[in-house]
C-alpha cells in the first residue's frame, strides 16, 4: 500500500471490493508468530484450547487472556492494505479469511468451523496498534477504526479455539 494512500482513498478502493461469504469462507493464510516481530506462514497448523496456535508466541505473551487466543483478519482488507500476499503477515494477525467477520454477521459469541478446528469470536474489540500503524501507515490504521470500519471490524476479530484440531490453507469456514 503506498503511504500516500488516505482514508478517502482507502473508502473508494474498499467500495470497489466484492464483499467476503458470510458463511462458506476460506483459509487464505495461516501465521505463527514464535517469537515477537518473527511470521512464519504455514500451509498447515494444529490449534488447541489450552495453547491456541501450537507454536506460536501468545501463550508466553498473553496466556492468561484466552479472549484474545487467536486473531483472524479478513484477506480482503489485507490485501487492500498489504498489497503482495506476501506481506499481509506484518499485519500480526495468525488467521487470514475470506469471510464476512463484521459485528453483524459474528457477533461475540457466534461459533465459527475452519477445518477441524471450532472457534468462539471474542467480546474484546481488535484494534490496531503503533506497529500495524507503521507497517501500513496511519491513514490505514486510522481507516480500520472508523465507526464503519470497526463495525466491519477492518482490522480483524478475537477469538478462541473451543474445539481442537487442524487447520490448513483452503480449508472451509462454516458458521455454527
Amino acid at each position: 500500500m503506498a503511504a500516500t494512500a488516505t482514508i478517502e482513498n482507502l473508502e473508494e478502493r474498499w467500495a470497489k471490493t466484492e464483499p467476503s461469504p458470510q458463511d462458506n469462507g476460506r483459509v487464505e493464510l495461516i501465521v505463527r508468530r514464535p517469537a515477537p516481530d518473527q511470521r512464519e506462514p504455514l500451509q498447515r497448523a494444529a490449534f488447541s484450547a489450552e495453547a491456541g496456535l501450537l507454536g506460536d508466541d501468545w501463550l508466553r505473551r498473553h496466556g492468561d487472556e484466552i479472549e484474545a487466543q487467536i486473531t483472524l483478519m479478513n484477506s480482503r482488507v489485507a490485501q487492500l492494505l498489504a498489497g503482495d500476499k506476501a506481506r499481509w503477515a506484518e499485519a500480526g494477525d495468525q488467521l487470514f479469511v475470506d469471510l464476512d467477520i463484521s459485528q453483524d454477521n459474528l457477533p461475540p459469541g457466534a461459533r465459527i468451523q475452519l477445518g477441524e478446528v471450532v472457534m468462539q469470536i471474542s467480546t474484546l474489540p481488535h484494534t490496531g496498534c503503533t506497529k500495524f500503524a507503521r507497517r501500513f501507515g496511519g491513514h490505514a490504521r486510522k481507516w480500520t477504526a472508523t465507526e464503519e470500519g470497526a463495525r466491519q471490524r477492518r482490522r480483524g476479530v478475537y477469538a478462541h479455539v473451543v474445539q481442537d484440531g487442524e487447520i490448513k490453507v483452503g480449508d472451509p469456514i462454516t458458521k455454527l
